[in-house]
């Protein structure tokens, strides 16, 4: 049964909010979350090669996240189990809208997809324990290429909707914007 996808443009250019069909019956429900030729129809052309998961706690911040040229990431990203505040930043040095950020909540309830294109960085923070994060990725990770800018960076100004309480030495170390390195166009 083919389930339907939207998309719908969300905070800034490139960044895409995308729903999918759900059939619910007396078993629960079922959604066909990625579908190539699904995503096709409904405009969107990317290739993915790598999926990821994670399992947070509450409190949990992971980001801001990106990869450089010449290994660049996409993400394809969906909270599959309890919720996160989800946030990008624009990266890319000839947009209108670089350097300031946008964030949405993801749950499980509402099963909003999130496009992030390359060009930005990514993150969030886990609003319930045992959050699961799906990411599908349209670049292999790459130590080389892999970046992190702040999460409190004052020139950016996250508002996030709790402190964190669980950060990796290396995400709390992240440079603020003035000091991060990023070659996007």
């Amino acid at each position: 049964m083919p389930m339907p996808v939207t998309m719908e443009p969300a905070g800034f250019d490139g960044i895409q909010i995308i729903k999918t069909g759900l059939f619910r019956d007396a078993r629960g429900f079922f959604s066909e979350t990625y579908s190539k030729m699904m995503y096709a129809e409904a405009g969107f052309a990317g290739e993915f090669v790598q999926d990821n998961l994670s399992e947070s706690c509450k409190g949990t911040l992971r980001g801001l996240h990106y990869q450089i040229h010449p290994q660049p990431m996409g993400k394809l990203v969906r909270c599959i189990r309890g919720a996160v505040f989800d946030v990008v930043v624009d990266l890319r040095r000839s947009s209108s809208t670089f350097g300031k950020w946008w964030g949405c909540e993801l749950n499980e309830a509402n099963g909003i997809t999130l496009w992030i294109p390359i060009g930005f960085a990514h993150g969030f923070i886990s609003l319930e324990d045992g959050t699961l994060v799906h990411y599908k990725c349209t670049g292999h990770h790459s130590p080389e290429c892999e970046r992190s800018l702040s999460y409190k960076c004052p020139r950016v100004g996250i508002r996030w909707p709790m402190e964190p309480s669980v950060i990796s030495p290396k995400d709390a170390a992240a440079p603020d914007l003035e000091h991060a390195e990023y070659n996007f166009a």
